[in-house]
């Protein structure tokens, strides 16, 4: 596996899939999470979570435009293909939703630290986190679909 362009294109999809596995993994266990009401499991799920985002999220999302523009170079497509210029927005649009989500993350782990019961600010919190979560959501689904489709978009 020598060619560079099959090398870009699987550290593209593997990134891509780790982005968002981890994305719709951790989703999951922080909805069940604070739908239990249980301050030491809402805890040790926020510490997971948080660290997952370290060590598999952070490094996913920094790796995705690299091997972006890898691909694209080695393809020879225009940096301004609409598809392409769709996408660095989607993308845009899904970094402006994760990056508070981490602070939330990191709020929610620590307001439920030692707590007998769970904060209102871990719950008002979490509902924050968990209205960024669709928009971060929907436009990865879209990038997906832009990437395989690669659409004339008319812009």
């Amino acid at each position: 596996m020598t060619d560079p362009y099959l090398i870009a294109k699987w550290l593209h999809i593997l990134s891509s899939t780790v982005l968002f596995g981890t994305g719709i993994g951790t989703a999951f266990q922080m909805v069940r999470a604070m739908a239990s009401d249980d301050p030491r499991y809402i805890h040790g799920t926020a510490s997971s979570v948080v660290l997952a985002d370290w060590l598999f999220t952070t490094p996913a999302g920094l790796l995705q435009p690299l091997t972006g523009l890898w691909l694209i170079r080695l393809q020879g497509w225009s940096l301004t293909e609409p598809w392409l210029v769709a996408a660095y927005g989607l993308y845009g649009l899904a970094f402006l939703c994760w990056a508070p989500v981490v602070h939330l993350q990191i709020r929610i782990r620590n307001l439920t630290r030692n707590a007998d019961t769970v904060p209102l600010a871990a719950r008002r919190a979490f509902r924050i986190w968990f209205a960024l979560g669709w928009p971060a959501f929907a436009a990865l689904v879209v990038i997906f679909w832009l990437m395989v489709a690669k659409p004339g978009l008319g812009f």
